[in-house]
């Protein structure tokens, strides 16, 4: 069996380069382990609601990311959320406060101390950072202050990362922000001379704003798979082994309890990093350990359903909840305020989210202990008086999201020094080029394009 191009991993990654390779005309051929596409987007519709089991948004934050939603218009549409989006929460002493959205709220809120408040006018006058193994902990302490690290950038990491600012790495994790500092100077400064700046007609489509799709983001996957063409896809291709040749690859699998041997010209991997020593093991030790090491946080997903809604006022995109507050629930998210169609008129949709790097303990708990943890949470936090879901779903993450820390750029360094020395060989997937899904879609895209 031949073929000019093999991608491994059938998630948004894998997808967005075979839909793209596709409209090209190539020869290719998407191996996945698991008996479907999409790895970890899944939607699903039970009891009136419509949830996922995976990612439950996206930003619009990339060009790609809105040519790809135009290509493929004919077969899904993009849904943008609401405005009630633009307002968050962070919980602050047991009670939910609005972030900040102008200087006159953030003067007058509550989550930041009078001192930083002050701190922040002199942000623009300090000097910039020279340790490019800064954490981001370290960098808004120092910039900003300590309130901002914990009411504003720790909760915000937790809904991004389920991570730790004390090891994540903002020359890796957050690219933007530690150029807004190199490049400019200034947190503030930077953004309000970048805001100035103009912008050409496929800059401004990356429009930051939160989109899901109609009908749920399994639409998305499924308009790519049937766009790129079902026949170029084989599922269930277990013990994925690449080997290289002279001047091509052979791709070894097991299919239905047979060995496949298949020939390509170029492999392109689009998975997770702890899948590449099995996947690669040409490659020597030493050098696959610095990119197999990633960490990922290992996260608890649980989605609620109420047909009928008597707790708080949902009127906002969710609310975070600092490590500092000591909460067993890292966040909600209140999906049916935003988007459409997600739970009957009168009812509500939430996830909420647990476990991540700094409580990953929690991931080993039983379903019941997770089930009355979220019971006396929700109960607190939504202001209820008695805990009855009409939908109630645990959802594990295993690998869900990669830590970016001191580590990444020896593992970026390694990934170009494999990629060299096997011509031909792309390593992709989340361990590079960011973890949201217009990160996604743009390695994609780009992965089509880099033997051109």
């Amino acid at each position: 069996m031949q073929t000019d191009i093999i991608i491994i991993g059938a998630g948004l990654t894998g997808l967005t380069a075979a839909f793209y390779l596709k409209k090209k005309g190539e020869n290719f051929l998407v191996l996945e382990k698991s008996a479907t596409y999409g790895g970890a987007i899944k939607t699903e519709r039970e009891n009136g609601f419509l949830f996922e089991k995976g990612p439950n948004t996206g930003v619009v934050g990339t060009p790609e990311t809105a040519e790809l939603f135009e290509d493929l218009a004919d077969r899904v549409k993009i849904e943008i959320a609401g405005d009630e989006v633009n307002k968050r929460y962070i919980l602050k002493n047991g009670k939910w406060e609005a972030l900040p959205a102008g200087l006159w709220e953030g003067i007058k809120t509550p989550l930041f101390t009078f001192k930083d408040k002050l701190r922040l006018l002199g942000e623009p006058f300090r000097k910039k950072g020279n340790n490019p193994h800064e954490t981001l902990a370290e960098m808004v302490k120092r910039r900003m202050g300590e309130s901002f690290l914990n009411y504003a950038i720790d909760p915000f990491i937790l809904g991004v990362y389920s991570g730790d600012p004390a090891y994540l790495v903002p020359k890796y994790a957050l690219p933007k922000l530690y150029n807004l500092e190199q490049d400019y100077g200034s947190f503030i400064g930077g953004a309000i001379k970048k805001g100035f700046a103009k912008k050409n007609e496929r800059e401004k489509k990356a429009t930051r704003k939160v989109f899901s799709v109609e009908g749920g983001l399994a639409n998305l996957s499924k308009a790519l798979y049937e766009s790129a063409g079902t026949e170029n896809f084989l599922f269930n291709a277990e013990k994925i082994q690449v080997q290289p040749q002279d001047d091509f690859f052979t791709v070894k699998i097991i299919h239905n309890g047979k060995p496949i041997s298949i020939q390509a010209k170029k492999v392109i991997t689009a998975t997770g990093a702890y899948a590449l020593p099995e996947i690669l093991p040409f490659v020597p030790k030493e050098q696959m350990q610095k990119i197999s090491s990633l960490k990922y946080a290992r996260v608890i997903e649980v989605v609620l359903g109420f047909k009928h809604w008597e707790g708080m006022p949902l009127t906002g995109f969710g609310g975070l909840i600092p490590h500092i507050e000591n909460r067993d629930v890292l966040g909600y998210l209140f999906l049916s305020t935003f988007l459409k169609n997600r739970a009957p008129e009168k009812g509500a949709l939430l996830t909420l989210f647990m476990g991540g790097v700094r409580k990953d303990y929690i991931n080993d708990y039983s379903d019941d202990k997770i089930k009355k943890i979220v019971e006396n949470e929700t109960l607190d936090l939504m202001k209820f008086t008695k805990f009855k879901p009409d939908l109630f779903k645990i959802i594990r993450h295993k690998q869900a999201i990669p830590q970016y820390g001191a580590d990444s750029g020896e593992r970026f360094k390694a990934v170009e020094e494999i990629q060299n020395s096997y011509k031909g060989l792309i390593l992709g997937g989340n361990l590079k080029d960011g973890i949201g899904m217009a990160d996604r879609i743009k390695q994609g895209k780009f992965l089509s394009e880099i033997f051109e």
